[in-house]
């Protein structure tokens, strides 16, 4: 008897087993389908540092912060957030009129470790993506990791707009 309690036990197990790692495959695949689709912001081999240096005269000169979307092409996140904000005229509006917003990329490739030698990467520690903002002067006012901005399998408009009014440039 104990033999047929192992024996179905083990079947069962390894029914079990076998559809978890299909649904696993399954998700994997849809996934992959998505991140495809999406558009890809981030410029793998640009070199961030140069990038920032060159926004910060510009922010300077419109007196508007930085907004800076760490990740890269690689986090389905990271192109679901880009696509979200994209999508939405509001968010839009309130980067263009607010910020200058900038993809900086952090992949194997390049790990644009000049520009994060001076600021640290957030992304290390609290994941992908995560937002950087930076006065007209380059001084890091605020690290925002955006789990607490997701709403479901994306992003929630109240969330992110309370995040982006938080940290307009003050005159």
């Amino acid at each position: 008897m104990k033999k047929i309690y192992l024996m179905a036990l083990l079947l069962v197990t390894t029914i079990g087993f076998s559809q978890t790692q299909e649904e696993k495959d399954a998700k994997k695949k849809l996934a992959d389908a998505e991140k495809a689709a999406l558009p890809k912001p981030y410029h793998e081999m640009e070199d961030a540092d140069a990038k920032v240096k060159e926004l910060l005269v510009q922010a300077k000169a419109e007196n508007k912060n930085i907004m800076i979307q760490v990740g890269g092409n690689w986090c389905i996140w990271c192109l679901r957030l880009n696509d979200f904000i994209q999508k939405s005229d509001e968010l839009k509006g309130i980067i263009s009129a607010n910020y200058l917003f900038y993809h900086l990329n952090y992949s194997p490739k390049n790990k644009n470790e000049k520009f994060f030698s001076q600021y640290g990467n957030p992304g290390e520690k609290q994941g992908y993506p995560v937002f950087m903002i930076l006065d007209p002067n380059g001084k890091l006012l605020h690290v925002q990791e955006t789990g607490s901005l997701e709403d479901g399998k994306g992003y929630g408009l109240e969330k992110v707009k309370g995040f982006l009014n938080a940290w307009l440039a003050k005159s």
